[in-house]
């Protein structure tokens, strides 16, 4: 069995709302220095097998249809 997690994130050109609100709050908070926040979601998929090409290309195929809207977010993927 392996684990791959697939990273969703906004495109940089696309506004994060919750990352500016997120960012607004480190200064109130008293966290200085914070001049940029992103916010983005994480997904956790186990598979049977191996993480070999043809798995990954299925696990992709997933992050594309269902996890990610590839108009305005982007994702990666890695094995652990």
């Amino acid at each position: 069995m392996a684990r791959v997690i697939v990273d969703v994130m906004l495109k940089p050109e696309i506004l994060d709302p919750q990352g500016q609100a997120i960012l607004g709050a480190c200064g109130r908070l008293g966290f200085s220095g914070v001049t940029q926040v992103r916010q983005g979601k994480r997904f956790e998929v186990e598979i049977e097998g191996e993480a070999d090409e043809t798995r990954l290309g299925e696990v992709r195929k997933l992050a594309e249809t269902l996890l990610a809207n590839p108009v305005i977010e982007d994702f990666s993927l890695r094995v652990e």
